[in-house]
Order: C-alpha cells, then structure tokens, then sequence
C-alpha cells in the first residue's frame, strides 16, 4: 500500500460500487483498491445517499457519492469559510505579492489563527468559481491555466543525448582549438516587452558577439545567428554549447546553415557555461534588466561588443578579446 495519500477518484468509486453491491467485507474492498480499511468504511459512511422521502433508493452510487464529495469540499473551503481572510488575500495578490509571500506573512500576522498555505492561494485563484476575477495575472508568471509543480515538459526529444555537454569533446573543454562558441540569452523585465539578446562567446578568445531578436522564438533567434557568423571561416564557428532553454531547441538549423555542432548544458547547470555567463555580468552592467530594448538598435549593441572586446584580460596576458580572436583568423584557427 502506498505511504502516499490521494483522494478516491470516480474510477475508484464505481470499484466500490459494484463491491458493496456484491457485499464484500470492508477489508477485501480496501485490499481491491490499495486503501486503508477505515478510508473505504469513512467512504461509504459519508458518501451513501440517503432520501427519507425515498428510502428504497438508499444506498452507495458512485456518481453520486463523487458528487457529494465534491460538493462537500467546495463548502468548506477555508476561503469561501473567511470572507475577512478571502478579501485580504485578493489584496496582497493585486499587490502583486506572490502565495508564498502572502501565506508567510499570515502566519506573523492578524491571520495566524486561520492559516492558509500557499497551495490553498493557488487553488483560489485557479477554481472555476474564482477563475472570472483574473487573480492570475497578478502571480509572477500570469499563467491562465496552472502547471502542475514539478511538471516540466521533458526536453529530452528536442535537446538528444548525442548532444549532451558529456558528449563534447575534450578539446572544447580545455579550450585547447578555437572556433567554439557559447551562447546564452539576456532577458529583461516583462512590461518592457518580448525583446531580448543573445549573447555568443569564443572560449579561448572570450570574443563576444551580441544580437538583438523582438522575440524567445527558436527559428529567427537561430536565423540570425546563421546570418551573424556566416561571414566567419567554417574553423571560426565549428560549435556552440547552450543551456535547456526551448529557446535554443532549433539547433538543427545551425548545422544545416552554417555546419557547427551544438553542445547543451545539464539541467540547472548553467555554470558548464561558465564563459558566457561571466561575460553577461560585464553587460549587465551597461544593459541591467531595466533596459528597454525599444531603444536599444543593434548598432548600439555593435558599440558595447567593440567596448567588451577591447578591454584587456587577465586571462589572455593582457591582450584583448579581439586582438586574440584577430590572431587566430590570421593564423587560420
């Protein structure tokens, strides 16, 4: 029997139906169903209609018992129970405060007494009859419909094992060849828009390369970084090591367009990554996630790539990014 409690569902209950309609023990409907004996007894004892106007019909349905169950669980709910509690959650949500917040700070506040955790928040605010007051648009991600947790889309069929980080050769790990690449994206703060940049860096030159893209769609994000390093010698762009994000989940098209190989990260691993994501803190301090893009044109970026690769770095003796990246085009890789 599983440690793990969950609610009969309607198949269950038509199980049940037909076992006490057949008079079955208790014991042998809860060993049938992989329950604890006092859940079935609790079950049929508080689910079994009962009409004193019609006694005849008396007795367990499992349609009927789910709907009684049902029913029973939307009335006492606790926020449909507190109206005070309901209308103070509501107004911390329009504050834009998340269910954790507003779930923690109840329990150090005038709440304490009537707690509600976080899951009861998001239930409120995704239940049919509380859906048409828009609470979600106030939670971080404005999802309409609710993801269950832990429930990420596998990546596995758009990100193969053939091009796992584990799979990539040596040679681009200890930066002993140039012409591999890393790439990365620079999101900025929702109201401001869809908007974004990608961020590609040389692992041994640590050349930076930045391209602005309106949106997080795959196909043109990739589309641009063709356009962007088609000009370079096919020594220049041989890979690319991203992370998981479905941003990059058309790597196919660099291979077709441009003939390189794309490596990806582990799953929260960003730091297999660690080339670019040391250079996005340097750009993060001219293009903070307060940047409105809007205003931003590629030729802007083009003048903050050329501020980056014209720093020295500690790393390459004192030269530049682009003295480096220069010296390796010259010396054919």
């Amino acid at each position: 029997m599983s440690r793990c409690y969950s609610r009969l569902t309607l198949a269950d209950r038509r199980r049940l139906h037909h076992l006490v309609a057949a008079k079955a023990p208790v014991n042998e409907m809860a060993r049938q169903l992989g329950r604890h004996r006092s859940t079935i007894y609790r079950e049929i004892t508080r689910n079994t209609f009962r009409d004193r106007e019609l006694p005849d019909y008396d007795g367990y349905y499992s349609t009927v018992a789910h709907d009684i169950s049902r029913d029973r669980r939307r009335r006492l709910r606790k926020l449909r129970r507190y109206p005070a509690l309901r209308t103070e959650i509501i107004n911390q949500l329009e504050a834009h405060w998340s269910p954790e917040q507003i779930a923690g700070r109840l329990q150090s506040d005038g709440f304490a007494r009537i707690r509600a955790c976080k899951e009861t928040i998001y239930r409120f605010i995704y239940s049919k009859e509380d859906y048409a007051r828009g609470l979600y648009q106030y939670l971080p991600e404005a999802r309409r419909k609710r993801r269950p947790m832990r429930s990420r889309k596998p990546r596995d069929g758009a990100f193969p094992v053939t091009h796992r980080i584990s799979q990539r050769p040596d040679f681009v790990g200890d930066r002993s060849r140039f012409g591999h690449w890393e790439g990365d994206l620079l999101i900025f703060e929702r109201p401001l828009g869809h908007a974004n940049v990608t961020t590609l860096v040389e692992r041994k030159s640590r050349y930076t390369v930045l391209i602005k893209n309106p949106s997080r769609h795959s196909r043109p994000i990739m589309d641009k970084i063709i356009r962007a390093f088609s000009p370079l010698p096919a020594f220049a762009r041989q890979s690319f090591t991203f992370d998981r994000g479905t941003e990059f989940s058309g790597f196919r098209a660099l291979a077709e367009g441009i003939g390189a190989r794309s490596w990806f990260c582990d799953p929260s691993a960003p730091w297999q990554k660690g080339a670019v994501e040391n250079t996005n803190k340097r750009i993060r301090r001219f293009l903070p996630g307060s940047t409105d893009l809007a205003v931003e044109s590629q030729r802007d970026l083009l003048h903050l790539t050329r501020h980056i690769n014209d720093q020295p770095r500690k790393c390459l003796g004192y030269r530049t990014p682009a003295e480096v990246f220069m010296a390796h085009l010259h010396e054919g890789g």
